[in-house]
């Protein structure tokens, strides 16, 4: 008899009553158990090792050739696998590190044995025994003792060894993670690509701090805020879009090295590299400008690469992205008068530049500011080919409100943006410190908020102003999209498969929910 059964489990008619009957099933075996004096949910259950531990000690002393007299282990898991062969059964249980197989015996289990009629797919077990080996060389435990750890009331997906609709996998993440356990796998590179950016930047020196996420002014990018109301203060309050004001408040007051990862929320729309909540670094430095933001992001990802991945090389799709230093820079304004033929210093204001947008086939909306529709041109006729990492350097001052100017380049700024497999990760500025400029800069951003209905623009906020004129040296600052930077590192493609929870419209009817 084979150790692995690699059938599927019985599975329902995908229909309501099919569902119905299951859960009765669950309920009366619930019942049952309760009955025998069992309870289904206990505090805890002391394990001794981990299912991956226990295989690894096992072949360890197996192949020392050690006596067959290693103390009892206390394993526990979910129930994947059931296969009943009367006065004999095999389960698998799944934890965090992999799967061990339990060998359950009559002789052995005497009365315990009668659990196994009340245990179903998807429920947890603790299992108490020795290691030892099947016929077919399969480590085992073989169980003297069993624990109901928790009775599984809902059966799982119907195809739960490998549940491949979309929709559920992200609206019910658990499900996901029970039928497909290498999903847990990005998200533990997730971790640790967090993980790395904060040991990267500690040993640079930088502090991590914490800034506010309800703010009265959602200022520091071009985004659309979501609303809330403060009811002790009578006030309306912002989820914040950035933390960029809040961490040059804090240059301003002489932390010289300051960074913050935390989620950032603009209301926007949903797709592969888009979500309205999202994971941000972002870091300001000072005495340094964007030249070597740039180095420090080089650096920064591909050690990131190198410690998740293993190489610098990482495929993707068609494509072997190469985050090897140095990485290509590469001017903006010749960059897209090389791939749609429109030198955008020819084309001064919004109206000029709406007619040869439109003579190219674009369409931009019937008011919209120039910054704007250098934007759009440029994730049409740019970004798609930044395949290998690249910095788009120098944009136009329309769309860099917070930026230092070019010295060299009227109309630009010192700021630049990272490119990869044809998606933004990163954005940088040597940042305005002069709070003249800035609050000009500001008031010019109201007027386009007038003139455009732009509700995107940013908005002036007196208070950072302020803390400006108190004096801000030099700064390079940074910004870069942890979720996308995940996508990269881990070869995903789109956004929601390196988020836990991705936003989901809301389901109203409970039926919608069944498979």
């Amino acid at each position: 008899m084979p150790d692995r059964d690699e059938s599927p489990p019985p599975q329902p008619a995908d229909n309501l009553s099919s569902l119905q009957a299951n859960l009765e099933s669950r309920r009366a075996k619930l019942g049952r158990l309760i009955a025998r004096g069992i309870d289904p949910y206990p505090r805890r259950f002391a394990r001794s090792c981990s299912a991956a531990d226990a295989i690894a000690q096992f072949e360890a002393a197996d192949a020392a050739g050690l006596p067959d007299d290693a103390p009892p282990l206390r394993l526990a898991g979910r129930i994947t696998s059931m296969r009943v062969m009367g006065r004999a059964a095999f389960l698998d249980l799944r934890d965090a590190t992999g799967v061990v197989q339990a060998l359950l015996r009559r002789n052995v289990l005497g009365d315990d044995y009668a659990l196994l009629s009340d245990l179903d797919l998807g429920d947890f077990l603790g299992v108490t025994g020795q290691m030892m080996r099947t016929r077919t060389g399969q480590p085992t435990i073989e169980a003297t003792s069993l624990t109901i750890l928790a009775k599984g009331m809902r059966p799982l997906p119907e195809k739960w060894h490998g549940l491949r609709d979309v929709e559920t996998r992200y609206r019910q993440r658990y499900l996901d993670l029970i039928a497909n356990p290498e999903v847990a796998d990005t998200f533990v590179q997730r971790s640790r690509v967090i993980s790395g950016i904060r040991r990267f930047l500690d040993n640079r020196g930088f502090v991590e701090v914490d800034t506010p996420i309800l703010v009265p002014i959602p200022a520091g990018a071009h985004a659309r805020p979501f609303i809330t109301h403060h009811n002790a203060l009578d006030q309306q309050l912002y989820l914040r879009i950035a933390t960029e004001l809040y961490l040059k408040r804090l240059i301003v007051g002489g932390l010289d090295k300051v960074y913050e990862i935390g989620r950032v929320f603009r209301n926007e729309g949903i797709d592969q590299d888009h979500n309205p909540e999202f994971t941000l670094l972002e870091s300001y430095e000072a005495y340094a400008d964007y030249n070597a933001v740039m180095e420090m992001v080089e650096a920064l990802v591909s050690s990131l690469a190198q410690d998740v991945h293993g190489s610098m090389q990482i495929p993707l799709g068609a494509h072997v992205i190469d985050f090897t230093p140095p990485w290509p820079r590469l001017s903006l304004r010749e960059e897209l008068q090389r791939r749609s033929g429109v030198d955008i210093d020819d084309y001064p204001d919004a109206e000029s530049l709406t007619r040869i947008a439109r003579q190219l086939g674009l369409e931009p909306a019937p008011r919209e500011a120039r910054g704007r529709l250098i934007d759009k041109m440029l994730s049409v006729y740019v970004e798609p080919h930044l395949i290998q990492p690249s910095f788009l350097m120098d944009y136009p001052e329309d769309m860099s409100p917070l930026a230092k100017s070019h010295p060299d380049q009227p109309g630009y700024v010192e700021r630049f943006e990272a490119f990869a497999a044809g998606m933004e990760i990163a954005n940088s500025y040597t940042e305005l410190n002069d709070p003249a400029v800035q609050r000009a800069r500001f008031a010019a951003q109201e007027h386009l908020r007038a003139a455009y209905d732009d509700d995107e623009a940013d908005r002036t906020d007196d208070d950072f102003l302020t803390a400006l004129e108190y004096g801000m040296p030099p700064t390079g600052g940074l910004g870069i999209g942890i979720d996308r930077l995940v996508m990269l590192l881990t070869a995903q493609t789109t956004i929601r498969d390196v988020l836990l929870f991705p936003q989901m419209r809301v389901l109203h009817d409970e039926s919608e929910r069944e498979r």
